[in-house]
């Protein structure tokens, strides 16, 4: 009874701590991983900033406009802002990891926006998009760099084409510009990229850009010569119009052509120097290695003719003249008007064969041979004249003799315009011969004799006594019927009549001998004037029959030894 009762032990909770994380932390632990890693990307792609420079901002907006190369964005414009002296703006470009490879000292910039360049319209699709910045990496390796200058206009070749550049020398420009075509055979193979200006004072270095694999095709002994705007040639044929293109006649052109002799030659290497010839003709003619300087002194006149003038044999060009100027003659004490021209030998087939010991022989056994020079028209409707190489029959005799280094040509006369001239003033002096005031004055002496004839006294008495016969012969055929003897009884007066208007037929007819006789002043004024109208006449039945035989002369002259 006594047990006291003992309450049941209760067990006492120990707490333990849990090893286990709560799922709730793998939220920020993954925000965590996706902005470190966003970081990560973020900075592993972008690249350096870079500067450029322009002239001006046109149509870049700070944050919107990006730069791309083969319309791959690679930069963002970020910043826009003035140079130190304010002169040009400087634009701040973050670019992307992927162009740092192309940021070197060859790279090119530009603002890409509608624009007509070279000839060609470009950046039309920035119209709705907004202007962006263009790239151009260069052809070759080079060193990085981050400040660039842009250029104001896009480089005539915006992508890297398979192709040589070569270099053509001139004397000038001409109307050749950057981005004229260059024709091979007529079809545009390349483009003009530029020009250097450190040899401009003496000549222009043009660069031309010729792509595959029409780069085969330029040899050594390629011609390149100036194909712009429209060539006139005025031949046998007609007028002759030769036009590369239009884009050669509003930018200018270059061709080139390859002999070919020299076709299977050695292709030419890049940056090889070639001369640039004025025109196609010049450029054929650069074949021909060897020229003979020569000089003629021409009397009179030489207008029309200037350096560049052709110089023909037989019609068929052979040179050209190089100088015309005036100089005075001390030992003639006269101005003349030396010609300096020089001749291709080679353009004359088969002239290799007799030539002589030296060029001085060749051109004395010439000379002694008749050959001389003369003045010829080139074109009456401009004046020009050109000078005209042929063997001349029974020329003088003359001696080949050496001026200045120039083999100096005897001269004859030609065809020319001054033949023409002389030929007219010719035919006017014969026309201002004829006496026109004394045969006006005689002519005038004839018809005031006649008018006073016509209206003389004698002549109308005349003519009352013929009125008068003839009335009275009326008469008599009336009263034939009548009988004989009324007719008998009037025979008196008829015979009357008659011997009375013969009498002033008679005394009119010896007025008139007076007055028109062979001893008279008429008469033999008269027989001047006909026999200086038979002159006239054959003056002008001998122009004809010259003319009939030879219908050249009105150009060439009358040729009195048979040799034009």
């Amino acid at each position: 009874m006594g047990e006291t009762i003992r309450p049941p032990d209760i067990p006492t909770a120990t707490p333990r701590r849990s090893r286990r994380v709560s799922a709730i932390w793998l939220i920020p632990l993954v925000a965590i991983a996706i902005g470190g890693w966003l970081a990560w990307d973020t900075m592993s792609k972008q690249g350096p900033s870079i500067t450029l420079t322009f002239d001006n901002a046109e149509g870049l907006v700070a944050g919107q406009s990006q730069l791309k190369f083969k319309d791959i964005v690679l930069g963002t414009v970020s910043r826009l802002d003035l140079v130190d002296d304010h002169t040009r703006v400087r634009v701040t470009i973050a670019t992307t990891r992927q162009s740092e490879p192309l940021l070197t000292d060859t790279t090119q910039f530009w603002v890409v926006k509608p624009r007509l360049f070279a000839g060609n319209i470009s950046g039309l699709n920035t119209l709705l998009s907004g202007a962006y910045i263009g790239m151009l990496p260069g052809r070759t390796e080079g060193r990085r760099q981050l400040d660039f200058v842009g250029l104001e206009n896009p480089p005539v070749l915006e992508t890297n084409v398979a192709g040589h550049i070569f270099l053509l020398k001139a004397p000038r420009l001409g109307s050749i510009s950057i981005g004229s075509p260059v024709f091979f055979r007529d079809l545009s193979v390349g483009t003009v990229l530029g020009w250097d200006i450190a040899d401009m004072a003496t000549s222009v270095t043009v660069h031309v850009f010729v792509s595959a694999p029409y780069d085969n095709y330029v040899h050594d002994q390629t011609r390149f010569w100036d194909a712009s705007g429209i060539s006139v040639n005025l031949g046998p044929s007609g007028v002759a119009l030769k036009l590369a293109s239009l884009r050669a006649l509003l930018l200018g052109g270059i061709a080139f052509d390859t002999p070919a002799t020299e076709a299977a030659t050695e292709i030419s290497a890049a940056n090889h120097v070639f001369p640039l010839f004025t025109d196609e003709e010049a450029a054929n003619a650069a074949s021909y290695t060897r020229t003979l300087p020569l000089i003629s002194y021409f009397p009179g006149s030489v207008r029309g003719l200037a350096a560049g003038a052709e110089v023909t044999v037989h019609g068929l060009m052979v040179g050209h003249v190089t100088d015309v100027r005036l100089s005075y003659d001390p030992v003639k004490g006269a101005i003349t008007a030396p010609v300096q021209f020089e001749v291709q030998p080679e353009r004359v087939v088969g002239i290799g064969k007799h030539i002589y010991a030296s060029v001085a022989e060749t051109v004395a056994a010439l000379i002694r041979q008749g050959l001389r020079a003369s003045l010829t028209s080139a074109s009456l409707i401009t004046g020009q004249q050109m000078i005209a190489l042929d063997f001349v029959p029974d020329a003088p005799p003359a001696e080949m003799t050496i001026e200045g280094g120039r083999f100096v040509m005897p001269i004859t006369g030609g065809g020319g315009l001054s033949d023409l001239q002389a030929s007219a003033t010719s035919l006017l002096e014969k026309v201002n011969a004829i006496p026109f005031a004394e045969i006006g004055k005689n002519l005038d002496g004839i018809l005031s004799a006649a008018n006073g004839v016509a209206n003389g006294a004698q002549l109308r008495q005349s003519l009352t006594d013929a009125a008068a016969t003839l009335a009275s012969v009326k008469a008599v055929a009336a009263h034939l019927d009548s009988g004989l003897s009324p007719t008998l009884k009037q025979l008196p007066e008829v015979v009357t009549s008659i011997e009375r208007t013969m009498a002033g037929v008679s005394h009119l007819a010896e007025s008139l001998d007076h007055g028109y006789g062979d001893n008279t002043k008429f008469n033999r004024d008269l027989e001047r004037l006909l026999v200086q109208l038979n002159e006239a006449m054959g003056s002008v039945r001998a122009l004809a029959d010259l003319l009939a035989r030879h219908p050249e002369a009105l150009i060439k002259g009358r040729t009195d030894g048979g040799v034009e």
